[in-house]
C-alpha cells in the first residue's frame, strides 16, 4: 500500500517531444519565458543528439531569429536540436541582460543566465540531448549575452559563437578554458568592429570592441594574447585571428571586411541591409562546435 502511494505521488516524466517547431512556456522567477524548439525529423534516435541555443538580437523575437540565421536547416543537415528563447521587452524592445545596460534597460532586468539553463533543464526533460554538447550563439545582443553565458555557465555549454556583438560584462573569469568563435564586420555600425564609443548603441549599453572582447576572452581562458593571423581566401582583405592554449583553448575571430550588423551567409530580410555571402557563418559555427565537448569529470 506504501509503494502504491508513494507511486502515485511521483510525477510521470514529460513526454519525449516529437519532430517539428514546439513553443515552450516556463516559469522563471516569477517570470512567464517563452522559446521556440526546432527538432528535425531527421535527428537521429539511437543516440543523444547537440542542443544549439541560437539567441535573437534587441528588437527580434525567437521566431524572427529562426528566420534570420538559417539554424534550423543546418540542423536537418548535420543532426543537432536547437533552440530560439525569448529575451524580455524594456521599453517596447526585446533585449538579453548581458551586462552593460544603462537606463530603463538596466532596471528590473531579470537573470537571463537562470532563464536559459532553464531552458536547457526544460530541453533534456523531454528531448534526448547530449549534457557535454550544449552550445550557444546568437547575433548582436544575443552575441553579447553568449559572452555572459561563457562566462557564468561554462560547466553546461561546451563552447559559443557570437555573431556582431561583443563583450558587455566589465570583467570575465569563466570556470575553465570555454572556447569562442566570435564574427564581426569591419563596417558594422550598430556594434562597431573598432570604436563602440561612436556608435548609436553605446548610449543604452556599455560594449568593448571586437578585437578587446576577444583578446580579454583570450587572455581568460589562457590563450595568451599573440594570435596567429591569416588571410581569409574567401573575402580579399579580410583576416581569422586565432588563439590557442595548452589546456584545450580555443579563441577564433573573423574580421570580415567591409561587412556590416548582418549573420554571414544569410540574406538579410527584405534587403534592407546589404547581405555577406562570402562567408557561411553556421558552416563556420557548426565545424567549431564538433571539435568541442565539456570535459568529463574527474574521477
Amino acid at each position: 500500500m506504501i509503494v502504491l502511494v508513494a507511486a502515485l505521488l511521483v510525477a510521470p516524466p514529460p513526454p519525449a517531444l516529437g519532430p517539428g517547431r514546439h513553443v515552450r512556456t516556463l516559469s522563471v522567477d516569477g517570470h512567464q519565458r517563452t522559446y521556440r524548439l526546432y527538432l528535425s525529423a531527421k535527428l537521429p534516435t539511437d543516440r543523444r543528439v547537440p542542443l544549439i541555443l541560437a539567441l535573437h538580437g534587441a528588437g527580434m523575437n525567437s521566431a524572427m531569429m529562426e528566420g534570420f540565421c538559417g539554424l534550423s536547416k543546418t540542423a536537418d543537415a548535420e543532426g543537432f536540436a536547437v533552440a530560439y528563447p525569448d529575451g524580455t521587452p524594456t521599453s517596447g524592445v526585446q533585449t538579453w541582460n548581458t551586462g552593460g545596460l544603462r537606463g530603463a534597460l538596466a532596471r528590473n532586468k531579470p537573470d537571463d543566465v537562470r532563464f536559459l539553463e532553464a531552458v536547457i533543464d526544460d530541453i533534456e526533460s523531454c528531448c534526448k540531448i547530449d549534457p557535454s554538447r550544449i552550445y550557444a550563439t546568437g547575433m548582436s545582443n544575443g552575441g553579447m549575452m553568449c559572452y555572459r553565458l561563457g562566462n557564468e555557465l561554462s560547466h553546461r555549454i561546451a563552447a559559443v559563437a557570437p555573431v556582431a556583438g561583443t563583450l558587455a560584462l566589465e570583467k570575465v573569469k569563466p570556470a575553465r578554458p570555454i572556447p569562442l568563435l566570435h564574427f564581426h564586420g569591419t563596417a558594422d555600425t550598430i556594434v562597431p568592429y573598432d570604436r563602440p564609443a561612436r556608435s548609436g548603441a553605446s548610449r543604452f549599453i556599455s560594449f568593448r570592441s571586437a578585437p578587446d572582447s576577444v583578446r580579454l576572452w583570450a587572455e581568460a581562458t589562457g590563450c595568451g594574447r599573440d594570435p596567429v593571423i591569416e588571410e581569409v581566401k574567401e573575402v580579399k582583405g579580410s583576416r581569422k585571428h586565432t588563439y590557442r592554449g595548452e589546456t584545450g583553448g580555443e579563441v577564433i575571430l573573423y574580421q570580415i571586411e567591409g561587412a556590416g550588423h548582418v549573420w554571414p551567409g544569410q540574406p538579410f530580410p527584405l534587403g534592407l541591409i546589404r547581405s555577406e555571402m562570402r562567408i557561411n557563418a553556421n558552416n563556420l559555427i557548426w565545424e567549431f562546435f564538433k571539435r568541442h565537448s565539456l570535459p568529463k569529470p574527474k574521477e
